[in-house]
């Protein structure tokens, strides 16, 4: 099991780019979502900022406390809406509260065991109608022999994942990405109908 605060404490965060991920910020400049949203593995934060300057009322959520510590420091004026804590066992004050869910990244640095555990935690966090809007990591193009973190998560895993109570609103390969992301993501929105 990885220990995402001692990656944090060390500084071994090779998925933080510094900025939040490009396919979701061509997303939320292209459809205007509104609500409260929930930022499952925040990291240190852009998510989060990026959903506010959107128009969102966002918070983030993440296990690794260094990494929220850090995110109330890069964004001091939106602290209050970053918690530490874990998605599999939301606080109760998150439970059925949010309109959206904004995924990227924290899915992929799941083992594929703790799948079922993920779904859960949005279920239990996503209200009825509510968007999952996500930038999957479906080929992070892992070299031979390595499992991940980034897991692969291919595109009919995901398909199986949500297949049962949530329908696909949107779904295709951004044509934006970090460098060395190119091709490698996709972005696909669903809608909780349960």
């Amino acid at each position: 099991m990885t220990n995402w605060d001692e990656m944090y404490q060390k500084g071994e965060v090779f998925w933080d780019k510094g900025v939040p991920s490009p396919p979701m910020k061509q997303y939320l400049d292209r459809h205007p979502v509104r609500g409260r949203a929930l930022v499952p593995g925040c990291g240190r934060g852009h998510e989060v900022a990026l959903a506010v300057e959107h128009g969102l009322d966002a918070a983030g959520l993440d296990i690794a406390p260094t990494a929220i510590a850090e995110a109330r420091a890069r964004y001091p004026q939106l602290a209050d809406r970053f918690v530490t804590g874990s998605l599999f066992d939301p606080p109760p004050e998150m439970r059925g509260a949010f309109d959206v869910v904004l995924e990227h990244t924290c899915m992929s640095a799941l083992a594929p065991s703790l799948r079922p555990k993920y779904r859960r935690g949005i279920d239990l966090t996503l209200r009825r109608g509510g968007l999952l809007i996500g930038v999957w990591f479906i080929n992070p193009d892992l070299d031979p022999g390595e499992e991940g973190p980034p897991y692969p998560f291919s595109v009919p895993d995901l398909t199986a994942l949500f297949a049962e109570g949530y329908e696909i609103v949107d779904d295709y390969v951004p044509d934006v990405a970090f460098p060395g992301r190119e091709g490698r993501e996709r972005v696909r929105v669903l809608r909780r109908l349960v």
